[in-house]
């Protein structure tokens, strides 16, 4: 499978049936990717929390397992579960810092069983995600993402001084410093294929670096066996919560939010890069996604390893490189890691990479996830609240982490736990939010039943928004057209409501300006409005009804969005006074 260019055509869209052939030798290459970092981040979090080397070999091939088992599970769409996408899974390095503070003060039971009960978290936010999507918004997630980015650091650093007795002092450095440079060059310089193996070719060169100092371990090469389960270390659960566990429990569920956030943004991604023409995005698949992320996190709690999450930029990078999108790939690339996990001596030969060379990965791996969340606060936009939020969120987070402040009001015991600069920094993110929300342009609200008799209802309440926002006659017009084109579009295609009740639509505006938002929740269940607006064809001559409805919801609209999730309908217009 030779990449043609540094992106190819898509060849094969998800719900498409590539040959057998193709799945696997794309599915060979999407296990080359993950494997060496799934391995690194789970022996990264098991040394640094000072956990034996029998505990680190059963983490690694336990995580194997999970990372194999939930990305062939995300190539399915079962119910609510699955995102019918090649969504490659790893083990999340968001949580190494969490982990290993929970491990160290409060031992590996402790982190199993916030791990078990943090997993819910993920599930209940995939079935109430049009609740949360005004309160956990991209500006959040990304502010977190940084915080978290910076709180691991630290780790990559002592990491760099991880050598055994008898070596010089420069050794980590210069161990580190190669691997960087490396890392750095090849990136710049390289094309297409050779640029998603940058970090492979790194690893390898600063492990070669390491060779001379005798850091490389080869007796775990040698003692390993060639096949099999390695030993399975005594596991564990909390079932008396202790005061550990209480202080604990706000960090790992703020973090389990912002893990599913990050999902959400990652399957936005994947879906947009899976299609030869853009679509509007369907949020059931990443419900769907972010459900089954949920049962890696119950996984890696029973088996006491890093909880998996998704990887949009190697999922899109195995994408471009061989333009196969289709969902059989994933259940390949689960296979064959599955098969890899059993190989004993090829996990014993990733774990040999010297500290030092962990510890630049690291660095890297940190400084693309601060990136990363700070494009996405970007993304959504910078106003001066929204700026006011990443302020604030960040100082005190940043600031306050491990602060001896922090000690003074909480004690030694719980301000150690509680002082964590992530969750500082989130709870400060998610007030901050919820005031600007409580604090913004007053809402009006309307709940109707979804059918064209709730028309005039839906007309007087336009009208009265109009009024109180000083439009003139033209732009009330307009105001009240597009409501009506809005609801004739929503009730254009088939729906059903679930139970025997009749649909339900909610109607909430808020006015911005010259301009009003306003929000159509609806039970409805039909084809994406954005896509039948962006599929629309201007040469038609004779329309349907139904292409009608959406031309003149076009012009009467400055802006039309479609949320499509399990049961619920989310169509956000925006009208601008003509005034």
């Amino acid at each position: 499978m030779s990449a043609r260019s540094a992106e190819q055509p898509i060849r094969f869209e998800p719900e498409e049936a590539c040959p057998p052939s193709t799945a696997l030798a794309v599915g060979f290459q999407g296990a080359a990717l993950v494997l060496a970092p799934t391995v690194l981040n789970v022996a990264i979090a098991i040394r640094a929390a000072g956990l034996d080397d029998s505990y680190l070999t059963w983490s690694v091939f336990a995580a194997m397992l999970i990372c194999a088992g939930i990305t062939a599970l995300q190539a399915f769409q079962l119910g609510r579960f699955g995102a019918g996408h090649i969504v490659l899974a790893w083990p999340a390095a968001l949580f190494i810092a969490i982990m290993v503070a929970a491990v160290t003060t409060a031992g590996p039971g402790t982190f199993a069983s916030l791990m078990v009960i943090c997993s819910l978290i993920q599930v209940a936010l995939s079935w109430w995600l049009p609740l949360l999507r005004r309160i956990i918004t991209p500006i959040v997630s990304g502010t977190v993402t940084m915080l978290i980015a910076v709180s691991v650091l630290p780790i990559a650093f002592d990491s760099v001084l991880d050598l055994p007795a008898g070596a010089p002092p420069t050794a980590g450095p210069l161990i580190a410093g190669t691997t960087l440079l490396v890392s750095v060059v090849v990136t710049l310089r390289a094309k297409g294929r050779w640029r998603v193996v940058a970090p492979f070719i790194s690893i390898l060169a600063g492990t070669a670096v390491a060779a001379p100092f005798g850091v490389l371990d080869a007796d775990r090469i040698m003692n390993a066996r060639w096949f099999g389960i390695p030993e399975i270390p005594s596991l564990s659960f909390q079932f008396t919560p202790t005061s550990e566990f209480w202080a604990l429990l706000p960090s790992f569920a703020i973090l389990t939010l912002v893990l599913g956030i990050k999902t959400i943004s990652d399957g936005v991604v994947i879906q947009q890069g899976s299609r030869r023409r853009p679509r509007a995005i369907d949020f059931r698949q990443i419900q769907g996604m972010v459900s089954v992320n949920g049962i890696g996190m119950l996984l890696a709690g029973i088996a006491g390893t890093l909880p998996t999450m998704a990887n949009s930029s190697y999922s899109l990078s195995l994408i471009n490189l061989t333009g196969v999108a289709a969902r059989r790939v994933g259940v390949a690339v689960g296979m064959i890691i599955v098969t890899l996990a059993f190989f004993s001596k090829f996990a014993a030969l990733l774990l040999t990479i010297p500290g030092p060379v962990l510890g630049a990965y690291l660095m890297l791996s940190m400084g693309i996830l601060f990136v990363s969340g700070f494009q996405t606060v970007m993304r959504d936009g910078i106003d001066p609240p929204r700026l006011l939020v990443v302020a604030l969120a960040s100082s005190l987070g940043l600031g306050l982490h491990s602060h001896p402040l922090t000690r003074e009001l909480f004690g030694d015991e719980l301000g150690a736990l509680l002082g964590n600069g992530v969750t500082i920094g989130a709870i400060v993110a998610i007030g901050m939010t919820l005031l600007l929300e409580a604090m913004s342009t007053r809402r009006s609200r309307l709940e109707v039943t979804l059918d064209m008799a709730s028309l005039s209802a839906i007309d007087k309440f336009l009208i009265r928004l109009a009024s109180g926002m000083g439009w003139n006659e033209s732009s009330t017009l307009r105001l009240r057209s597009a409501g009506e084109e809005t609801l004739t579009s929503l009730l254009s295609g088939k729906y059903d409501a679930e139970g025997s009740e009749s649909p339900r639509l909610i109607i909430i505006a808020r006015p911005q300006g010259t301009t009003v938002d306003i929000e159509f929740i609806a039970t409805t269940r039909q084809e994406n409005i954005q896509d039948q607006l962006a599929f629309l064809t201007d040469e038609s001559a004779v329309p349907t009804a139904d292409e009608l409805s959406l031309r003149l919801l076009r012009y009467y609209a400055s802006g039309v969005r479609h949320q499509k999730f399990h049961g619920v309908d989310v169509v956000t217009i925006q009208v601008e006074s003509s005034a």
